[in-house]
């Protein structure tokens, strides 16, 4: 497929290839003045259909491909799992003006866009995020990009769903501090929201609750897909999309030698399992046993959720604490040798993938070059002009040392 037909998919526009369905105008127009005159899309976002029902169905091309074909190890086309999708236009931008609005957390100093910015590969560019009061968490913040597709969230699998996901940190002491009903009176206040939770929620009696919060929040973040880098124009058949040392880049991550991709499997760059690797702490901090407590297993200390490399390029530092500033370093560690970073009082079983790939420095940098490949941000959600809540944006400025 030519690049200028998978290049089309954009906001503002309408267009069908092979299925994949740009439609609609998920934005509040940046000329609105008033908090009377804020309204939710009644389209869905680019790249999902708006069916009978007033629902939303995602588009993209994996689904033209079936999954028993082309999915062994580091296959190009391997289909996705099926998204978690079917919210109105209105649920899915009731959740936007949530998502950005400080309303959420107990003092008004922090929203989900604090620890999940957009321009920043929805991370925080921090190894461990800061919460309400200045809290520092114990891991970074994970990429919220292509959430749909998961079955687990957060570094330790603790979550199992995109509703337990997103209730965690709300009424967390140390992330957002709130309580629901503190919640409910904060949102009560403000009639905007009364208003626009009525739009999302039409056929419930009561329709700002704690409940319809989650819902929205849900809706608003199964709605950040990320399926159109150039990784991807690559893999549907334009392969001039990547140069020649990507492309080299390419075949060091499918090699046996390396075996990226049987854990950051394609197209979603994870195979959404946990893996112990025996990543370092930063240096005296102890360590995070990780999974281990979510399991209760100790074969899973140490082990956590295997990240999407998707717009990995954009979400420094990397691993659950930050250990490294640059991708090059995170892809030196595999290289080092199996356990090389573990303590000599540690004892960690160790992922079977983990071996002595002994690449070399030419091998490690067309690595990079190929990860860079998997950027896209086409679809990335504008930030609205105003919030509901009347409430600056100051929470957007992370001032917080970068670690």
């Amino acid at each position: 497929m030519g690049k200028s037909l998978l290049h089309n998919c954009q906001y503002g526009t309408k267009i069908s290839v092979c299925g994949f369905i740009c439609a609609g105008l998920f934005l509040v127009s940046s000329t609105f003045a008033t908090e009377a005159d804020i309204q939710l899309a009644d389209t869905c976002p680019p790249s999902f259909g708006l069916n009978d029902e007033n629902r939303c169905s995602l588009r993209h091309l994996y689904q033209l491909y079936d999954s028993l074909q082309d999915s062994g190890i580091g296959g190009l086309k391997t289909a996705l799992p099926k998204a978690r999708d079917g919210f109105s236009p209105q649920q899915i931008d009731l959740g936007r003006f949530l998502f950005f609005d400080p309303i959420l957390s107990a003092d008004n100093s922090l929203s989900c866009a604090t620890c999940h910015n957009p321009d920043q590969g929805f991370g925080d560019g921090l190894g461990r995020s800061v919460g309400i009061k200045g809290h520092v968490q114990a891991r970074s913040a994970p990429t919220l990009w292509n959430s749909a597709f998961l079955s687990s969230f957060f570094w330790d699998a603790r979550a199992q769903s995109l509703e337990e996901q997103a209730q965690s940190p709300l009424f967390s002491a140390n992330e957002m501090g709130n309580t629901p009903e503190q919640l409910m009176a904060s949102l009560n206040r403000h009639a905007p929201y009364k208003r626009l939770f009525k739009q999302a929620f039409p056929n419930t009696s009561a329709a700002l609750s704690v409940d319809n919060v989650i819902t929205a929040l849900t809706a608003f973040q199964s709605s950040l897909v990320s399926l159109n880098s150039r990784y991807d124009q690559y893999a549907h058949g334009y392969h001039q999309a990547l140069n020649e040392d990507e492309i080299a880049g390419l075949n060091v991550f499918r090699s046996f030698v390396a075996r990226c991709s049987q854990c950051h499997t394609p197209p979603l760059f994870t195979n959404q399992q946990i893996a112990v690797i025996g990543t370092p702490e930063p240096e005296g901090l102890p360590r995070d046993i990780g999974a281990e407590e979510t399991f209760d297993s100790a074969v899973l200390r140490g082990g956590f959720k295997v990240p999407t490399l998707r717009n990995i390029a954009q979400t420094a530092p990397y691993m659950h604490s930050g250990r490294f500033k640059t991708l090059r370093e995170a892809a030196e560690f595999y290289t080092g040798g199996r356990g090389h970073a573990v303590p000599e009082n540690e004892e960690l079983l160790l992922h079977w993938h983990i071996s002595e790939p002994n690449l070399s420095s030419d091998e490690i940098d067309r690595l990079v070059d190929f990860m860079k490949t998997l950027s896209d941000q086409s679809l990335i959600p504008t930030t609205p002009a105003q919030l509901p809540s009347g409430l600056p944006f100051k929470h957007m400025e992370n001032m917080h040392e970068k670690s």
